[in-house]
């Protein structure tokens, strides 16, 4: 199997355009204001219209108002939404858009059930647990703690970086993995070099295994 990669936290056409480059299946637009990645939607529309056929453009939002997702949806072409706060079902199902749920993983969290609670989504997207932050802190997790058996496709994040992530393939075979702070220069910069050399990481290991 293939290890599908999203490039999340794109803030610039050109970022978005060398990650494809580099063979990125998605890539991720952050709808949080507090964010560093945070895009207005004008930028955002910029970007998406950059894209070629068969690239997902992803929209992440954090417990949003469902007007303020209703308004990206309605001038930006989603493919996907991604819910990273405490969203309950229905509300992620409501705008008819094809959604990934976060999980913010720690001890104790029945990941299992959680996707069963969500069976609606597409997948579930795996992160580090850091208290009062939604994502994007670029810290791993124990993958020890993800179960076998998800009913859902699993997306792994959390402190991917390109000299970490051939393991992460290795030893979690996720159907995906995410990345953000990990190929950066700095906050809402994506390094094309960093980028190319993630996804090669990706490949290779993929190849290895096939």
């Amino acid at each position: 199997m293939r290890t599908r990669v999203k490039i999340c936290g794109i803030t610039r056409p050109e970022e978005a355009r060398a990650a494809v480059r580099a063979g990125a299946d998605a890539i991720g637009l952050v709808f949080h204001a507090s964010s560093p990645r945070a895009l207005e939607v004008e930028q955002a529309a910029e970007i998406v219209a950059s894209l070629p056929p068969f690239v997902s453009a992803v929209g992440l939002f954090v417990d949003a108002p469902a007007a303020r997702i209703e308004s990206v949806l309605s001038r930006v072409r989603l493919d996907c939404l991604q819910f990273h706060g405490n969203e309950a079902p229905a509300e992620c199902e409501r705008f008819d858009v094809p959604y990934i749920k976060v999980a913010r993983v720690r001890a104790g969290f029945d990941l299992i059930q959680y996707a069963v609670e969500y069976r609606h989504a597409r997948a579930i997207l795996v992160d580090a647990y850091v208290p009062g932050q939604p994502g994007g802190t670029g810290r791993t997790f124990d993958w020890g703690l993800l179960p076998e058996g998800l009913p859902l496709p699993l997306i792994l994040s959390g402190g991917l970086a390109p000299d970490n992530v051939a393991r992460a393939v290795r030893t979690v075979h996720p159907w995906a993995v995410d990345v953000s702070s990990g190929v950066e220069s700095a906050p809402g910069r994506k390094d094309p070099e960093k980028v190319l050399q993630f996804i090669e990481e990706v490949r290779n290991e993929d190849l290895r295994h096939a």
